[in-house]
């Protein structure tokens, strides 16, 4: 996922879960569920790449 794809997956998220938080209806607060686990999951697969990259390549 590049930069742009991402901002607009956190403005998603942003934005249901202030829906969430005006309506209280369980279909928002399921997608947002739904799109915060899409942020933790790109946020651990960029710390794994991060990482990846730091470790000392013995080989």
């Amino acid at each position: 996922m590049d930069h742009e794809a991402f901002y607009k997956l956190v403005v998603a998220l942003r934005n249901k879960q202030k829906e969430y938080f005006r309506t209280r209806t369980q279909s928002a607060l399921r997608e947002s569920k739904a799109l915060e686990k899409r942020v933790d999951d790109e946020i651990k697969r960029v710390e794994d790449i991060l990482k990846a990259r730091n470790e000392p390549k013995l080989f």
